[in-house]
């Protein structure tokens, strides 16, 4: 049988807190690109909407 003695799992720990930062940086972007995809669409959706009140402005007055 093999002495196991201490167990040393320094590497581990320092994995998995390198692994914690990345999947929050990971978050952290998909939050960011959907916020400006948000901001996007409703940009977007505001200039559509002045550009039909332009044409009825036109096609009425």
């Amino acid at each position: 049988m093999t002495d196991r003695g201490w167990y040393d799992d320094t590497d581990a720990q320092d994995a998995a807190r390198r692994a914690d930062r990345a999947a929050r940086a990971g978050w952290a972007a998909i939050a960011g690109v959907t916020g400006a995809l948000g901001c996007a669409l409703v940009v977007g959706a505001v200039l559509v909407a002045l550009a039909v009140i332009a044409c009825l402005y036109m096609v009425v007055g």
